[in-house]
């Protein structure tokens, strides 16, 4: 059994930053990542560039330079990992924790396995969860949903030269897509329910995309979903009934949500939005000593924006257990 003050379970930048704000108080958490450090940036599409000027995305008081207004993708995984490096953040990469048990005088017994297949165990007085949740989209609950031509992540457009695509959403993210993909000669159809262009889409880029959508270079289907996905074609449904377009691939870009079933298991609560319990001004859950940073506690459609607040989720759990008395070991 591994003895610890505070464990955080998650790497990616909120995580970090509570960290930092941690080691400025004199605890000096272990970090417990069943991926790489900042993973979920990694994902992101390769040549993406965030909404967020680069001193939105800072933590730990190092500042982010860049030569671009936006930063990179790349310039965000370099930064992030720096800080990591440079303030001696102890993170066990690779390393899923598989359960929290809750114990009789307040404290935690966590269970965990590596890539190795190896089981440990560790005892925390506190357990902050920055786990965020790109790993759980929302599944549209549709045959053929499950198929190798189904992604709920664009990387990049390359792979999809010249072949029939369907993108289903009407947020950012499916617009990017649907630009990025019509540019290396995909023929691209959008799917989206609603009945007009959703008021989040960037400014800059709701002209372009209108433009090829008028030129008929991208097709919109507006109040549309698509509710069969078979090898060779998709099924969308509208008013005016059904519709089979032949497809080679589907990117459902429908978002995600926490993992519930994870956070229920040690006790914290799912409201009725099917977001986790939590106070605002001290990050901790329904369940004393269970904190919550980062966009697992975003009440909101996630996106890199959420580290524009997320990233302050530290201070205020650390402000909280320098008033509780209750981390000796």
């Amino acid at each position: 059994m591994h003895n610890e003050q505070v464990i955080i379970v998650g790497a990616g930048p909120c995580g970090l930053a509570a960290a930092i704000e941690l080691q400025a108080i004199g605890i000096d958490p272990l970090m417990i990542e069943k991926r790489n450090v900042v993973h979920s940036i990694s994902q992101y599409p390769t040549y993406m560039h965030f909404f967020s000027s680069p001193e939105l995305l800072e933590i730990a008081g190092i500042p982010f330079t860049t030569a671009n207004e936006k930063p990179s993708r790349v310039e965000a995984l370099n930064y992030y990992r720096s800080v990591a490096l440079r303030r001696e953040v102890r993170v066990n990469a690779y390393e899923a924790v598989t359960a929290i048990h809750p114990q009789q005088d307040g404290s935690f017994v966590l269970e965990s396995s590596n890539r190795h297949g190896e089981l440990n165990h560790y005892h925390a007085k506190a357990v902050i969860i920055a786990t965020g949740y790109f790993d759980h989209p929302n599944e549209l609950g549709i045959p053929g949903e499950k198929s190798d031509k189904v992604t709920h992540f664009f990387r990049e457009a390359h792979p999809y030269t010249g072949m029939q695509v369907a993108i289903i959403g009407g947020s950012n993210s499916a617009i990017d897509a649907a630009l990025e993909l019509e540019r290396v000669g995909a023929k691209v159809t959008v799917v989206y329910r609603g009945d007009h262009y959703s008021s989040s889409i960037k400014p800059w880029v709701r002209p372009i995309f209108e433009s090829l959508v008028s030129k008929g270079r991208i097709q919109m289907r507006f109040a549309s979903r698509v509710i069969a996905i078979s090898p060779r074609s998709v099924t969308i449904e509208s008013e005016g009934g059904l519709d089979e377009l032949p497809n080679d691939f589907v990117l459902a870009l429908t978002g995600f949500h926490p993992d519930r079933a994870f956070l229920a298991s040690f006790g914290v609560t799912i409201e009725e939005e099917g977001y986790p319990t939590f106070n605002d001004e001290t990050m901790e859950s329904n369940v004393p000593g269970i904190y919550l940073a980062g966009v697992v506690a975003s009440r909101r459609e996630a996106n890199e924006i959420f580290i524009e607040s997320g990233r302050f989720h530290g201070r205020k759990i650390a402000v909280h257990l320098m008033r509780t008395d209750s981390l000796t070991l």
